[in-house]
């Protein structure tokens, strides 16, 4: 019986079997012969609409103000491309980090039609990670894939170690962090702690146990940052790209902008706003920012590890920056309310925040098409000691003076990584 692992997937096979939704293939892994039945996505595109029990992620419509996210954009959804996804995911072990937030739980979701053989759904957050099992249960019926959960912080390295020891994963997502921008200005012990240390232990344990692929999400505050966020984001690309050049697994960096609809988002909090009948608050008339949807995003992550060659940073072409308060008023209209039935406040600009965002460093050249619509950049030599310097010595410094030093170094360390872009 030919392995899983052997068999190479047409585009025709896998064609006709979305088209009927159903896949049947004989596995043999381990020398254990399994039988699959799998219904899987009508479409993978702007729009992934599973059968029957997938109709809450139809659309990705806001429940109670029924908003659709895409409507709240003004470019096309990014489409996902099939080639090289299913023999990248399939029958494989894959460990997603940060599996309850926004992000990682899409991604596991639109990992399953491929068919992995387990998902390891990590997170510090039990209730959320109970949560994104349950919902992976239900969709999982033939219980072709494993689901597991292990409930960990990925600051802890010793579990983070038995982890991928208990496991083997042969891709890792890694998209769990501290994303909120001033909460991390008044915390940045914490931002560093957690998005910089976590990221190093994560991608340490990812070479030692000779994963093949891993995948960090980043941020366009990454890119020339001015707060603590960006600035410790930008420092665990470093460190990833740096393990890329030591290491014989690939890894590579996912950059992208606001996600519509994520935790902590101005959708959200708009939408909390209008149905209390307002005032929704933007902090400034011109503060705009580059937007995409939690499938978007969850689509690239995909589609980027099914790419990668090993020390790209892959950015999604999210067209035009949005203002926010074009955000907050199509919200209004598409709620059904008039002009003047909600009132728009301006709070002013938050610690950490600014005007707008860029998804490029002046430093990242283009230089030549390695895919369709998919370029990448020149890269240069990072001082790596620096940044375990910082680590090692944190604990040194006050807030501000740690602050300091995250935005000094960030600075210091301009660097001109491989950087990839997918136009839409």
């Amino acid at each position: 019986m030919e392995s899983i692992h052997m068999r190479k997937f047409s585009m025709n096979f896998i064609s006709e079997r979305l088209e009927n939704r159903i896949f049947k293939e004989t596995i043999n892994t381990n020398d254990i012969t399994r039988k699959v039945f799998r219904k899987t996505p009508k479409k993978i595109g702007s729009s992934i609409k599973y059968d029957k029990k997938f109709n809450k992620i139809k659309n990705r419509k806001n429940k109670d103000l029924n908003i659709n996210m895409e409507d709240l954009l003004n470019r096309k959804s990014v489409i996902l491309n099939l080639d090289g996804v299913f023999n990248y995911i399939l029958d494989k072990v894959v460990l997603v980090t940060g599996a309850g937030g926004s992000i990682g739980s899409e991604i596991c979701k639109q990992l399953l039609p491929f068919m992995p053989r387990k998902i390891v759904l990590l997170g510090h957050g039990e209730y959320s990670i109970y949560n994104i099992e349950m919902e992976l249960n239900r969709y999982n019926e033939s219980n072709i894939t494993e689901i597991v959960t292990e409930i960990a912080d990925i600051q802890d390295k010793r579990k983070i170690y038995s982890v991928m020891h208990e496991h083997n994963p042969d891709i890792i997502y890694h998209a769990a962090a501290h994303k909120h921008v001033p909460l991390m200005e008044r915390n940045p012990e914490e931002a560093l702690k957690n998005n910089l240390i976590g990221t190093k232990n994560v991608a340490e344990a990812a070479n030692l146990f000779n994963v093949e692929t891993f995948v960090m999400i980043s941020t366009d505050k990454a890119v020339n940052p001015t707060n603590v966020m960006g600035a410790t984001k930008k420092l665990a690309e470093m460190i990833v790209h740096y393990m890329d050049r030591t290491s014989n697994t690939r890894f590579i960096t996912v950059r992208f902008g606001n996600v519509l609809g994520s935790r902590g988002s101005v959708i959200p909090l708009f939408k909390k706003q209008i149905e209390n009948g307002g005032p929704v608050t933007v902090t400034h008339p011109k503060v705009v920012r580059y937007f995409m949807t939690i499938p978007e995003a969850s689509r690239l992550v995909i589609q980027a590890g099914s790419i990668a060659k090993g020390g790209e940073i892959f950015v999604l072409d999210m067209g035009e920056p949005v203002k926010i308060i074009d955000i907050a008023n199509k919200l209004i209209e598409l709620s059904g309310f008039c002009e003047g039935d909600i009132k728009i406040e301006f709070s002013g600009l938050r610690p950490g925040e600014k005007m707008f965002e860029e998804l490029l460093d002046e430093q990242e050249i283009i230089q030549k098409s390695v895919y369709p619509g998919i370029y990448i950049g020149k890269s240069i030599d990072i001082d790596i000691n620096e940044i375990y310097k910082l680590i090692e010595e944190y604990t040194k410094y006050n807030k501000n003076e740690l602050r300091e030093y995250l935005l000094r170094l960030t600075n210091e360390q301009k660097n001109t990584q491989e950087t990839v872009l997918f136009f839409s």
